[in-house]
This record gives C-alpha cells, structure tokens and sequence, in this order.
C-alpha cells in the first residue's frame, strides 16, 4: 500500500537548485551501490490542470445570481442574461489563475490524481521491470501538497507501511522547512537503507534506471 501525507507545503514549488540536484543524484548512486534494488526520486509541478474547476465554480455562481436578481430587481432580463455571461466569463478568468484553480478542487480528488501519476511514473520509468520487483519511487507533487512512496511487489512484502511513512513525514517536513534537497537526500538514503536491509547487492545489479532527479513540468 502507497504511504501519503496530505499537507505538502505548497513552497515546494521553488524547487531546488542545481547543486541539490546534483546531491540527489549522487545520494541515488550511493544508496544503489549497497543494495540490488533501485530508486527512483520524480517532483511534477502539478498532476492535473484542473481547467474543469473555474469553468465549473464560474458557471455555478453565474447562474445563481439570476433568480434573485429577477425577484428583487427590475432589471430587465436580457441586462440580467447579459450580466450572467459577462459574470461568467470574468470568473472564469479570475479562479483559473494559481492558486485559486487549486483551492476549488477538494483534496481528495487532487491526491486521487497525485496518486494516479505517482502510479504512472513508476511505469514510466520501468520500475515495474526490475529484477526481484524491488523498484522503489519518491514522488512529490507540488500543487497537490503531496508525496507518496511507491514499492513494487518485492519490496512491499517485506517492508511495513510504517517504515515508508516515517520517511515520507520526514521528507514533507524538510520541504516544509524549505529544504526540500536535504528532504530528498534524507529520503533517498533512508529507501536505500530499507532496500539494504532485505536486498543486498547481487552478482548482477544492472543499474538501468536513471539516478538523477526527474523534474516533471
């Protein structure tokens, strides 16, 4: 089962500078060289657009307005349908610039979607394909305030929940503290302690992944 945590800071969205990047990559490369298995460290911007929800909240208000505008005013209709388009079109703009397009959108359908995308980079990245099945994914989505880690069937059978969820609360609490190169470093070597622990390196440990952060627009 995928660890979440639901309150992501959304001051992740500076990202991290090259240099942490280059930590990452090397705290990949470090942490694969005691274990068989591999680990994948992705941060998308956002999961979804999310377009539907100022069209949605936009059209809502604009037809709200109608019945008590026709019932205490004397405007005349065609003025009123008017207003309503105009109302419409002036909402639609407003709520779907950042932030406001996210804050329409209930929590649980955007981890709902950070979920879905976490699941498709770990296909994406062939994760699912490694020996042993003990591809392990850090995903982070900004937008949505959420960070998952994903193991595949080899690794899930032996590590508990509780161990990937210790690291996705530390992981989260560094981002929060605007350290989000240390959060991934931090969570990069305590995956690959976990992985160690159960699945040390073989006679045949091909690194076919890549060991660099995967920055998602």
């Amino acid at each position: 089962m995928p660890e979440t945590t639901p309150d992501l800071p959304r001051r992740a969205g500076a990202f991290m500078s090259a240099e942490d990047e280059t930590r990452i990559g090397t705290a990949i490369q470090a942490a694969e060289r005691k274990t068989s298995g591999e680990i994948v460290a992705v941060i998308a911007a956002d999961s979804d657009s999310y377009l539907w929800a100022p069209i949605l909240a936009a059209a809502l208000i604009s037809l709200a307005v109608e019945a008590p505008l026709i019932m205490f005013t004397w405007i005349n209709v065609h003025w009123i349908y008017l207003f309503q388009v105009a109302l419409f079109a002036f909402l639609a703009f407003v709520l779907s610039r950042h932030p406001f397009r996210y804050w329409l959108v209930p929590a649980t359908v955007k981890h709902e979607r950070a979920h879905r995308r976490a699941v498709e980079q770990f296909l994406a990245q062939n994760l699912h394909t490694t020996s042993g099945r003990t591809g392990v994914l850090i995903f982070v989505s900004v937008a949505e305030r959420y960070a998952e880690i994903l193991a595949d069937a080899g690794v899930h059978t032996k590590v508990t929940p509780a161990e990937w969820q210790s690291i996705v609360t530390r992981l989260t609490s560094a981002i929060g503290d605007g350290r989000t190169g240390d959060g991934f470093v931090d969570a990069i070597t305590r995956c690959g302690a976990v992985l160690a622990e159960h699945f040390p390196p073989g006679t045949h440990d091909p690194n076919a992944l890549p060991d660099h952060l995967i920055v998602l627009g």
